[in-house]
């Protein structure tokens, strides 16, 4: 979805700049700027109504709009545990720690007035609730438990330790439950995220908030599918195979 803020673009509607790209929506937001149903100023009149520099504006919405793209041929698997937990946690986990709380106020501040016209929206907030709490006490404990068991398990590992098995079962974490309950749960809450916010396909008469509501789940939903197959398919099972060996 990566754009170019072109002079073509300076000259639409701030919803209309929204509408081309949601990421825009936090920079307009930040500067006070309505972007939704009265956001029809363009952004030279905004940044004239707020007496803003145009070129701090359209620079941070330059910001907003360039996403960082990894190569496909990016070997995950070929990772070290510890240098995978290190990108699980500061990309995936602090993306969330950004995220999670800021959607829901903007979720329960959108529900608000739009609830007796979009009833869906009920559910769908009450599926991100119970989605954000579960996530939140989820990497939570894998920040302050499981990955550092699982950092011990490598060096353990790497080192040769002689005492390898009696450390692995005095300090065994469950981690073959961590994946069949909480990832489990996880994952069950994301499809109903999707059922009930129709796989993010808003209204034809959504409004502009209305659509970057929906955008911002998909990205969320994207961003878990993603810590879903590191953890999943490549962190968990890996940690797993290496405390079975440390055993026998």
């Amino acid at each position: 979805m990566d754009m170019q803020l072109t002079d073509m673009d300076c000259s639409k509607s701030i919803s209309e700049i929204v509408r081309k790209d949601y990421r825009t929506a936090e920079v307009f937001k930040k500067y006070g700027i309505n972007y939704c149903c009265g956001g029809q100023l363009s952004l030279e009149e905004a940044c004239s109504l707020k007496n803003l520099d145009q070129t701090v504006l359209q620079n941070d919405l330059q910001k907003a709009i360039q996403g960082v793209s990894l190569p496909h041929t990016l070997q995950f698997d070929n990772w070290r545990m510890d240098f995978l937990i290190d990108y699980v946690v500061n990309v995936y986990h602090g993306y969330l720690q950004q995220t999670l709380v800021a959607l829901e106020a903007n979720l329960i501040s959108f529900i608000e007035g739009h609830k007796k016209k979009h009833s869906e929206l009920i559910d769908i907030l009450s599926t991100f609730k119970e989605l954000s709490s579960v996530l939140i006490n989820h990497t939570k404990q894998e920040a302050e438990i499981t990955f550092p068991y699982i950092r011990q398990i490598e060096s353990t590992y790497r080192r040769k330790e002689v005492y390898a098995s009696l450390f692995i079962r005095t300090m065994r974490k469950p981690l073959t439950l961590i994946l069949e309950n909480e990832h489990k749960q996880i994952s069950e809450l994301l499809i109903q995220l999707r059922e009930k916010a129709n796989h993010y396909q808003f209204p034809t008469n959504a409004c502009t908030n209305h659509q970057v509501i929906y955008h911002q789940l998909q990205e969320l939903d994207q961003h878990l599918v993603q810590l879903q197959h590191l953890e999943n398919n490549i962190l968990y099972p890996k940690a797993i195979a290496m405390e079975q060996e440390l055993l026998q």
